[in-house]
């Protein structure tokens, strides 16, 4: 092997990656962080962090390994801030005979690569991340003809390949999937039990990100971080989720409280976006927990999280592979809104969007459920601008990366991709919020009042939604009922003024 630099992503944290099972004397391995990474969107405080002590712990591991590293942290001033930049003047500087990368999971970061290495005097090579459950184009291919990807179908086909809560060729429990059962408010009646404390003081770290000049969102606690940044930290937060989280988490998956941002969600998907943990570790986990006790941990409860990872996670990545670049330009209803100011402080006189931001911008989380009615769903009944939606989901949460961001939002959130990911658009009335949270109950608006003093925006917003685009949704079979009740609606006009004074002044909600 001659001299060769190898390249290691931010996101590219995998211990168990086949380069490192041995030394290799003649290998060493480039981590970077870079403004190039910090400054193409506004990033939380708590992403930039989580990545940058991640990044750092990992490379003190591969050096206690006996691996070689060269390590540029974003204040030496060697550092040109830039991955092309910086890898020329490494190659140069070191007479590097071979160019070594990990396949990016992000397409704007695999064309740049691919760029370098065209221009490259040496020899390059990729290698394969050895992390994702199915290739690149495997969604591609499953769905090859069809108009319209159905998740279900793949993660059908992925628990059989991988033999995941099967009674032999049959689903465990008798069904796929159990969604129905995962529909529950949270009734307050079992306690949320603490997740772990790292007992780690990040305060010297965000001192370096602030003197550099970094531009973010959101808040901190340096010295109560509450993401795992090493595999140690990870596994333990597993083995927390496991044992007091799971066994209630598919009941309560799409739950909301205004007291528990957190509720039994596991908060794994920073540790897996960044392979920290491989997804199939994780599943089996979650499974044999199941098979040894079945009595504590429910098919249903089980299959709920399984289908996360091992369904959804997949196939959103596929979708990715499948639809880039145009997915990213795509904008099915023309939307042009920008985003109201709150969206970056959180104060709106709206409860939930209320607690939904705000805890974004408190934990750089949120789960799938506020990301999707909450906050996703304001933004497709108001008519926001999926440009700017994106940006903001991919800055403010800390899993967010954007081959499961960008199908997310513009796909399942904004149907902005027109149905590919999602066959109709997810929106909802306060009917829909009332059910799933406690939000609705202090509200400075109504939940149930569509016109009139104090009537809830999502009310009127939501069949102003529909009128605006009937031309667009009227035809599809699954919201057929929609177009009928508002034919049949005797407040309609009412409703359309009320939803077009609010839309007028989104900042005033």
């Amino acid at each position: 092997m001659e001299k060769t630099l190898r390249l290691i992503l931010g996101d590219q944290l995998n211990r168990q990656h086949s380069w490192f099972k041995k030394k290799q004397d003649a290998a060493v391995y480039l981590m970077m962080e870079l403004r190039q990474e910090t400054d193409y969107v506004q990033h939380h405080i708590q992403k930039v962090l989580a990545f940058f002590q991640s990044m750092r712990l990992f490379a003190q591991w591969l050096e206690k390994e006996g691996h070689k590293v060269i390590y540029l942290s974003i204040e030496q001033k060697e550092n040109r801030q830039e991955l092309e930049q910086n890898i020329r003047y490494l190659i140069k500087r070191e007479d590097f005979k071979q160019f070594n990368y990990i396949l990016p999971d992000e397409y704007r970061l695999d064309r740049q690569i691919r760029n370098i290495c065209k221009q490259l005097e040496i020899e390059t090579k990729s290698f394969d991340a050895e992390h994702f459950l199915s290739d690149r184009l495997a969604v591609k291919s499953f769905f090859s003809g069809k108009k319209t990807f159905l998740m279900e179908l793949f993660y059908h086909s992925m628990r059989e390949k991988y033999d995941i809560l099967m009674d032999g060729n049959k689903p465990a429990g008798g069904k796929w999937n159990f969604d129905q059962e995962n529909r529950n408010k949270f009734d307050e009646k079992i306690m949320v039990p603490s997740a772990p404390v790292f007992n780690r003081d990040l305060s010297d770290l965000l001192h370096t990100i602030r003197k550099a000049g970094i531009k973010t969102i959101g808040e901190v606690d340096p010295k109560n971080f509450q993401w795992p940044c090493c595999r140690e930290e990870a596994l333990e937060l597993l083995a927390h989720f496991c044992d007091n989280l799971l066994p209630h988490f598919g009941r309560y998956q799409d739950a909301m409280h205004s007291q528990h941002p957190f509720l039994f969600h596991s908060k794994l998907s920073f540790a897996l976006n960044s392979k920290m943990l491989h997804p199939l570790e994780v599943i089996r986990k979650a499974a044999a927990c199941r098979e040894k006790n079945p009595d504590k941990y429910g098919i249903a409860q089980v299959e709920g999280f399984i289908r996360q990872i091992l369904g959804w996670r997949e196939f959103m990545r596929g979708v990715y592979w499948a639809k880039m670049p145009d997915f990213a330009t795509m904008n099915f209803f023309g939307h042009k809104r920008p985003l109201p100011a709150f969206f970056w402080d959180g104060k709106t006189k709206m409860n939930c969007l209320h607690h939904a931001i705000k805890q974004s911008l408190d934990h750089a989380y949120a789960h799938h459920i506020q990301r999707l009615m909450v906050t996703g769903n304001f933004a497709l009944l108001a008519g926001l601008d999926p440009d700017e939606v994106d940006q903001w989901y991919l800055g403010i949460y800390v899993d967010a990366i954007e081959w499961v961001e960008i199908t997310n939002t513009r796909g399942m959130s904004q149907f902005a991709d027109g149905g590919i990911v999602g066959t109709k658009p997810y929106v909802s009335s306060a009917n829909y919020i009332d059910k799933m949270s406690n939000y609705c109950g202090d509200c400075h608006y109504a939940k149930t009042k569509k016109t009139g003093d104090k009537a809830c925006p999502f009310n009127s917003l939501y069949w102003s939604f529909y009128e605006r685009n009937r031309d667009k949704l009227e035809n599809n079979p699954r919201i057929g009922f929609v177009y009928n009740t508002l034919s049949k609606m005797k407040q309609k006009d009412e409703i359309l003024e009320q939803a077009e004074r609010y839309l007028k002044d989104l900042d005033e909600l």
